[in-house]
């Protein structure tokens, strides 16, 4: 039984589906059953979906409440919610605020403040182009000395060291020892890229921390303007700077 069923399907033709007729092209593909089918689907979801609709606005009670009743309006035949109404707050709530406010930007500042003299320690401020510049004066006894003066040689270091504020070592220190850096010229330009890297970082924090200090002087002049006290504009507001006012003298009692 099982051979002949193996000889049967052999002999079966591969049944292909129908395409369009010739004078039927101008109309597309012809629709297959899979085709027809997704398109059935889709049509009795919708039709569902509009009985389930239709089926609860007739049982809906109409004495019954829900927020949207008031929280929109209809405008133009049609719906609209309703912009929320601003909270009114007492002066009194209003200078809490600020105070709240105050206290998180000099929290901010002090963080800040503290990572800048971390940075500081730490880069010594070597070769920044901001630091005063020092002066070391060499004292001679005649002036035929001061024209023959020779810095390198006086500093017992080589001529091509001399401009250097820091590790600037001695000739005995050259001869002697291997200077880390001195054969290796691409590390010493990876080490001052590095090191002005971070002076741009210290920088920027350096213009944080003044940004933040001027944001809390601002905040606290708009809290003391809440006072009901008479006052008078000393000096407008700046980008860098808070107005500053003159306030009428109140005595404590």
């Amino acid at each position: 039984m099982s051979s002949f069923r193996k000889a049967l399907k052999s002999r079966q033709k591969n049944h292909h589906e129908r395409s369009q007729p010739g004078f039927r092209k101008h109309l597309g593909l012809l629709e297959k059953k899979k085709d027809y089918k997704l398109r059935a689907d889709d049509y009795h979801k919708k039709q569902n979906t509009l009985a389930a609709l239709r089926k609860k606005a007739l049982e809906k009670n109409p004495d019954e409440f829900y927020f949207n009743m008031i929280n929109s309006k209809l405008q133009d035949g049609v719906h609209v919610s309703k912009k929320p109404e601003e909270e009114e707050m007492t002066e009194e709530q209003k200078k809490v605020m600020r105070t709240q406010d105050i206290k998180y930007v000099e929290m901010k500042r002090v963080a800040e403040a503290k990572k800048i003299e971390r940075m500081k320690g730490e880069l010594h401020l070597l070769d920044a182009e901001s630091k005063q510049k020092n002066k070391h004066t060499f004292f001679v006894d005649s002036k035929k000395e001061v024209n023959s003066f020779d810095l390198a040689n006086h500093l017992n270091t080589a001529p091509e060291l001399v401009d250097r504020v820091y590790n600037r070592p001695t000739l005995k220190t050259l001869e002697t020892k291997s200077i880390q850096g001195a054969t290796e010229p691409h590390r010493v330009k990876k080490l001052a890229r590095q090191r002005k890297h971070q002076y741009t970082i210290l920088s920027q924090r350096i213009d944080r921390e003044k940004k933040m200090f001027v944001i809390t002087q601002k905040i606290q002049t708009r809290k003391d303007l809440q006072d009901k006290r008479k006052k008078v504009k000393v000096k407008k507001e700046t980008i860098n700077s808070a107005a500053i006012y003159k306030f009428e003298a109140k005595r404590k009692r």
